[in-house]
């Protein structure tokens, strides 16, 4: 029996169609992953399930009794409530007689506090509050929170565990849960995912983050122009569902607009067909435009360009036997790297295990307490802030890309700010909406925006994917694949790390950082692996995630032979077809130069074709580095 149903619901907001008409059932024990672009609803829906919004038209049924709890896609504030009573308040009033209480029996020592806590004690007894304060303490003590810390002590990951910790302590039979992975870490998300595994109620969560989609998910739920799309299955199966049910409706309207254009053709004929035509299909023609009308296209996909600078210098930057401490603490010991132009590097690694530290050291920005740093020439570098720090959240879109131009030069050719921003999904209205009445989604667009409308050579992104729908995320992937430039990336996203990075360096405790061919699976298939660090975050606020101890990884070389990911493997089956080309074409070279003739030309044409020569020779020796070094990972 369904805990929930909606029937024929409807709400709009302003001309924007959230839900039209949209039926909704919602069993124990189901997880049900809500996805859809930037824009479309869906934390909205989520408030049309809390109770939080009200339909325009339609109904919400609940179970008698049947409880709701809501995780919000922002963070809670970070102010000087205590851990304890953030946790407590999710039971309203009697969370704020157990926190009074809380708080009483820590300084209860004269008579008056001591007749308070009397007071207190007797209004907990009639309100049958002792289990639900057993119930907030043994929350908090599974998700390993400090109660008595303040929330201005925690980080970002810590404080979504404390709102998480809000929501699962009214033990709701529907747990709703907006893009619970925002600000955690990879050990976080684990953690999070293997709680969400086991919980006996319903869960309805939206996220951007497709591991965990495809690891909880029984049932899909697509917002889609006012309309839900429904699937029992895996995130993978409903893909090629969603493919046949839109090649569907566009079969349909090709037939409807065919249909439509031949109507039209005929009541446009002379005088003679005039006086004769049918009233019926006159009024049948004047439905279907009305249905034409009516018709919500697909939305396109973003299209995003980067504006690339001028070539860095070759090297990036050189980092020999580098340590950085902070007071005693040790985040870096004695690493060593070389980054190139061309580079595509993945950070990994618990919130404040020292990732932003790194970076600054490679760009210069920060001198090591050890070692020596040799930064590149050339640099341009574009920086990309998961608080979206740059934005002002007062202006719009328009205002916040364009810096006051009419146009943005993009590509080598100028664009009007409007057509740019369409590119990543922005219709005039909405480029004229202040940032602040935008989803996290969209501003997240309008930081692309303004990112890629500066010229670079080094992208260094932090956090981008968070809000971003999967499309786009796609899309995203596939720019960043092109792009010619380095790229440093900072993510807990790890199938976005998997499709972009070439490279890994792994924070894996104690100041151990250590660098892997491949993305996040090719790090766990090398032995990576996280170090058992404090469950308790420390009043610095960076503390990571409590993960199982690990022993500590040995070298990639070192490691039995793995399975290859997907991407590398690929790469290692096009490498002797390439070689082979390679080596065909040198050949094919080396005989032009062995030519009587060859000295004979022009100096010019002489020296292109030997620089070319040293070119291939080059290449193909890295071809072939690079081929004995994904065997040596195979094994």
């Amino acid at each position: 029996m369904p805990l929930l149903e909606l029937k024929n619901a409807s709400l709009h907001f302003g001309h924007q169609v959230l839900l039209d008409g949209v039926d909704l059932s919602i069993s124990k024990g189901q997880r049900i992953c809500l996805i859809g672009r930037n824009g479309a609803g869906k934390s909205t829906l989520l408030k049309v399930i809390s109770g939080d919004v009200q339909l325009d038209d339609g109904s919400i049924w609940r179970e008698s009794a049947v409880k709701v709890a809501r995780l919000e896609q922002d963070l809670p504030e970070a102010d000087d409530l205590s851990v304890y009573d953030a946790v407590a308040s999710g039971l309203e009033q009697v969370g704020a007689l157990l926190a009074e209480y809380h708080h009483l029996l820590e300084k209860a020592t004269d008579t008056h506090s001591l007749n308070e806590l009397a007071r207190v004690q007797h209004e907990i007894d009639s309100r049958d509050g002792w289990a639900l304060q057993q119930r907030v303490e043994t929350v908090i003590s599974r998700l390993d929170l400090p109660a008595d810390k303040t929330m201005a002590e925690l980080s970002g990951g810590w404080r979504r565990r404390v709102a998480l910790a809000k929501a699962l302590v009214v033990e709701p039979d529907i747990l709703l849960l907006d893009e619970p992975t925002n600000h955690l870490d990879i050990t976080a998300i684990d953690w999070l995912q293997k709680q969400i595994q086991d919980y006996r109620g319903a869960v309805v969560f939206i996220t951007h983050d497709r591991s965990l989609l495809q690891s909880l998910a029984t049932a899909i739920v697509e917002l889609d122009r006012g309309h839900l799309r429904t699937w029992n299955g895996d995130y993978r199966s409903f893909l090629e569902f969603r493919e046949q049910q839109l090649a569907e409706e566009e079969r349909h309207n090709s037939l409807f607009d065919k249909r439509l254009a031949e109507e039209e053709s005929w009541i446009r004929q002379g005088i003679k067909a005039r006086r004769t035509r049918n009233e019926g299909r006159v009024r049948a023609l004047k439905a279907m435009r009305e249905e034409r009308s009516q018709r919500r296209e697909v939305q396109g996909n973003a299209k995003f360009a980067i504006n690339s600078g001028g070539l860095s210098g070759k090297l990036v930057a050189q980092l020999d036997h580098v340590s950085h401490y902070f007071g005693d603490q040790c985040v870096i010991r004695d690493f060593s790297s070389t980054v190139v132009r061309g580079d595509r590097i993945g950070f990994i690694g618990p919130n404040g295990a020292g990732k932003s530290t790194l970076l600054k050291i490679i760009l210069g920005q920060l001198q090591p307490t050890e070692g020596q740093v040799q930064c590149g020439t050339n640099l341009e570098v574009a920086y990309f802030d998961q608080l979206r720090g740059q934005l002002e959240l007062e202006k719009n879109a328009v205002d916040n890309v364009s810096e006051g131009r009419d146009s943005i030069t993009v590509g080598g050719r100028s664009r009007h700010i409007m057509s740019y921003l369409s590119d990543f999904l922005f219709t005039g209205e909405r480029a004229r909406t202040a940032l602040k009445l935008l989803s996290g989604g969209e501003r997240n667009r309008v930081l692309l925006a303004r990112l890629f409308s500066k010229p670079s050579n080094l992208l260094v992104l932090d956090e981008p994917t968070n809000d971003l729908d999967v499309e786009t995320l796609e899309l995203l992937e596939d720019l960043l694949g092109r792009y010619e430039g380095t790229i440093l990336l900072v993510s807990h996203d790890r199938a976005f790390l998997d499709n972009v990075v070439t490279s890994t360096i792994a924070f894996e405790g104690g100041g151990q950082v250590r660098e892997y061919v491949g993305g996040y699976q090719d790090w766990l298939r090398q032995g990576g692996s996280w170090q058992a660090e404090s469950s308790a975050p420390a009043a610095s606020a960076v503390a990571p995630a409590a993960v199982a101890p690990a022993p500590a990884p040995a070298a990639a070389a070192d490691q039995p032979g793995k399975k290859l990911s997907y991407k590398l493997q690929r790469e290692l089956d096009t490498l002797p077809i390439e070689i082979e080309d390679l080596e065909k074409e040198l050949q094919q070279l080396e005989q032009q130069i062995a030519a009587t003739s060859f000295y004979q030309q022009e100096q010019s044409v002489v020296a292109e074709a030997l620089q070319s020569l040293e070119s291939l020779q080059q290449t193909l020796e890295q071809k072939y580095a690079r081929w004995d070094e994904l065997e040596e990972m195979k094994g």
